[in-house]
């Protein structure tokens, strides 16, 4: 063992060691700075809409107009807590997953092994590894003694690769065999975990395709608003009117074409989503993450732990004609250092994986370990080193009878046996195997009674094909994304031959190509992106290159992992979903949605979550904007045509609170329209309001300003007050669209009527503002009479008709074209 500073026993000494841990900091990787309360209220506040919404705000505060003033104010504070709250209870459902293994480390100091918490780790200090260990820094192997260390958290290779003395061993990786001593040589921000983390801090993100959609159409509203409410004033001013009454009916003009409530109702849908995702298993840290999946073309999937399970295991089994399984079984049996421990429903697996996937093999059909351990004693051993890559054991049964098993690569075994037709039938059957992608052993041995002599030859048992097995939904998931218009791209740090054989196992890989690595730091992927499907050997910042290629052509990515290889590019990714059982604190923290059952039918789920979130935005857009539409068309037309000042901002506000905050929030909880599920997703440079939405908002909007304005006629004809007739028509004419936009039911059931159930809290809220005493105050309305309320709520009824006819019409005509 080697010797450091501070004892003759070597290792650092408590003091040596304090002095390093002052100097250079714990041995933690550095986690990101939460946001302040301050940031994110300042991140909804920031809203085009919201914005436009504060500066009528100041208008009418400097007119002295404090009640609508107070209504505007209230607007801002609840969109604002929703969408701040929301977000703080997706970082504490990502919290409860708990932090990455390796939590203590066993350290040599003042000459005596001690168990610390890894955080306390310094520079020099010698630590002790096992079989198990998750290696807690960067170190430097001391001593070495059969010793494999399992790389995939890092490098995407499932197997376990071997590690002698003077190897660098990568923090977070694990022990799978042998034993050793490593010296720390570097820790926290300056290992392989920190300087990954540091490339995903440094990764840039950009806005969500629905994100991108609501900003423009924020600005374009926000730029039309302006707009026509100059125009308006000046309009106004031009007829003689006053400049402050000009300037207030510009700004209900503009109250009323803002839908204020968008930002609330967004916020609500995703966090609906996001709870109903929670429920399946799929823990959201960041909301727009749920529409983000709704939007994605391209899955861009990791392989180990991902679409396979993270587990080795035997999957081909060859014994020559003269050698039965049983007896290949038995010898790999023997020629293992792995352990098996538990019952049969809950074994547990002690060694290197590969060796416990033979045990698991031969207890598998009825040859158990324990059993042969208590009838042939080991006597000799040549360990596995990974410069002759191979195994030799020698055991003796109760009858003296010596047996002699190697185990190892097939071009290391078969070169040992003597040339013939057995050794060249060994060799092409191992060829095949590894072709297919599996990961091959060969088993040779010789046995003898002493005082016989040892037989000069090997005898050829068998070959043994071990891999990575695909998840058992793995095909189905890739066949329901490709359903849903989703291409799925395998990306992994395995053999390309291992890479294919599972992309064609799970059916992402039929006539698509097979790149690596090095292929991508030629740039040979920007051209062929579209027609590559599976991508091999690739280091984490070529996942990156791979994730930006397929974006640049417009697609939107999601990123699934769960090595800390994968953290760069599930942060680039569009949506990144991290494993949240087997996946490292790293790709965590690095992705928008945690798995957190780590089942791929889980992403299937949310996907189906994020379109039924789009699609809910966008009705509630349809019902929304044609609302505004409507008042603005009732504030401009209605003195054109005769009307006093048809509406006030207190009652526009009042009406947008109304019809989109209660409606809005069942609007959110609509189900999901399977047809959803079965068209591809929309280019994220359509328009939210493409697809002809704007057709049928400017269509809805025209029968509401059209009733609206009925009514006023009436009510000034009758000598009813004109405001409170328009007020009341306006509001539940809305509202009655919001019925006929809701999603069909497949049968009745109270627990799915919530938007029954909002409209009649609204047409309530609504009516109340013409009965109750206090709130007439307020918004300055009057008292109708029951037969005028009647006549008005009636005229309300009618465009909500309309479109649920044209609904119905359309749905028709659909099911006789695909007839």
């Amino acid at each position: 063992m080697p010797t450091r500073t501070g004892t003759e026993s070597g290792g650092l000494t408590t003091a040596e060691a304090s002095i390093r841990l002052a100097q250079d900091g714990p041995n933690a990787v550095p986690a990101p700075a939460p946001a302040t309360l301050v940031g994110r209220v300042l991140t909804q506040l920031l809203d085009p809409m919201i914005l436009l919404l504060g500066a009528a705000f100041v208008v009418v505060i400097a007119l002295g107009d404090v009640p609508d003033a107070s209504i505007i104010a209230v607007v801002v504070l609840v969109n604002t807590a929703i969408g701040v709250v929301q977000e703080r209870r997706a970082e504490q459902a990502m919290a409860a997953l708990g932090r990455m293994a390796a939590p203590r480390a066993r350290v040599l100091r003042d000459g005596r092994v001690n168990d610390i918490e890894a955080a306390g780790l310094v520079k020099g200090d010698l630590v002790r590894l096992e079989a198990g260990d998750v290696v807690p820094a960067d170190l430097v192997a001391a001593e070495a003694v059969g010793l494999e260390v399992d790389e995939s958290s890092m490098t995407g290779e499932s197997v376990p690769v071997g590690r002698v003395t003077g190897d660098e061993l990568l923090s977070g990786t694990v022990v799978t065999k042998g034993r050793g001593w490593g010296v720390v040589e570097r820790i926290g921000s300056e290992s392989g975990l920190g300087r990954i983390a540091a490339l995903i801090a440094t990764t840039r993100t950009e806005p969500t395709p629905l994100q991108a959609r609501l900003r423009r159409l924020s600005r374009q509203l926000v730029v039309a608003t302006a707009a026509i409410a100059i125009l308006v004033l000046a309009l106004s001013v031009l007829r003689g009117v006053s400049f402050g009454e000009s300037l207030i009916l510009a700004v209900s003009l503009a109250v009323a074409a803002i839908p204020e409530s968008l930002p609330a109702v967004v916020s609500v849908a995703l966090a609906l989503g996001a709870h109903r995702m929670a429920k399946q298993s799929a823990i959201v840290r960041w909301l727009p993450a749920v529409e983000t999946l709704g939007s994605v073309t391209v899955l861009a999937s990791d392989k180990t732990g991902t679409l396979t399970e993270g587990r080795m295991s035997v999957q081909r089994i060859w014994t020559p004609d003269a050698v039965d399984e049983p007896t290949l079984l038995r010898d790999v049996v023997l020629c293992n250092d792995a352990h098996l421990t538990g019952s049969e429903t809950d074994r547990t697996l002690i060694g290197e994986p590969m060796e416990a996937a033979l045990l698991l093999a031969a207890a598998g059909r009825g040859i158990e370990a324990a059993q042969l351990r208590a009838r042939w004693t080991r006597v000799d051993e040549v360990p596995f080193e990974s410069e002759s890559r191979h195994m030799v054991t020698v055991d003796r049964d109760q009858d003296g009878v010596l047996l002699e098993v190697v185990k190892g690569a097939p071009e290391v075994v078969l070169g040992m046996l003597p040339e013939g037709a057995e050794r060249r039938r060994g060799e092409a059957v191992a060829e095949d195997l590894a072709d297919a992608g599996f990961r091959m052993l060969a088993v040779a041995h010789r046995s003898w009674r002493p005082p016989q002599e040892r037989p000069e030859s090997l005898v050829l048992v068998g070959l043994i094909g071990i891999t990575d097995p695909p998840r058992p939904d793995a095909a189905s998931v890739v066949a329901d994304c490709r359903d849903a218009g989703i291409r799925t791209v395998l990306i992994t740090g395995d053999h390309p031959a291992t890479a294919g054989a599972v992309a064609r196992d799970v059916g992402i890989l039929d006539a698509g190509e097979v790149m690596d690595g090095a292929a991508v730091d030629r740039g040979e992927h920007v051209e062929a992106v579209d027609r590559v499907h599976v991508y091999a050997r690739t280091r984490p910042e070529q996942k990156v290159d791979i994730v930006d290629a397929l974006k640049a052509r417009g697609h939107v990515v999601a990123m699934t992992g769960d090595g800390v290889n994968d953290g760069p590019a599930l942060r680039r990714a569009d949506i990144g979903v991290a494993m949240g059982k087997r996946g490292t604190e790293v790709a965590r923290q690095a992705a928008d949605v945690v798995l957190a059952d780590d089942n791929l039918r889980t992403l299937v789920v949310a996907v189906g979550e994020g379109r039924r979130v789009y699609a809910n935005i966008r009705t509630f857009l349809r019902y929304g904007l044609a609302g505004g539409l409507a008042e603005v068309l009732v504030i401009l037309l209605g003195p054109f045509l005769g009307l006093p000042f048809p509406l006030g901002a207190g009652q526009i506000l009042w009406i947008n609170m109304l019809t989109h905050g209660v409606p809005g929030v069942a609007f959110g909880g609509e189900p999901l329209d399977r047809r959803d599920m079965r068209r591809p997703s929309p280019s994220p440079e359509r328009s939210v309001l493409g697809g002809g939405l704007a057709r049928q908002i400017v269509v809805s909007g025209l029968l509401i300003a059209a009733v609206s304005i009925a009514a006023g006629l009436v009510a000034q004809r009758q000598g009813w007050h004109v405001q409170s007739a328009v007020f009341l028509t306006l509001g539940a004419a809305q509202l009655g669209l919001a019925l006929a936009l809701r999603a069909p039911r497949r049968r009745w059931s109270l627990a799915g009527r919530g938007i029954e159930v909002a409209v009649s809290i609204a047409l309530l809220l609504q009516l109340a503002a013409l009965w109750f005493g206090p709130l007439r105050a307020l918004l300055g309305t009057a008292v109708l009479e029951p037969q005028a309320q009647l006549l008005f709520l009636a005229l309300a009824c009618l465009p909500g008709l309309v479109v649920a006819a044209g609904r119905v019409i359309g749905h028709l005509a659909r099911r006789g074209q695909d007839g």
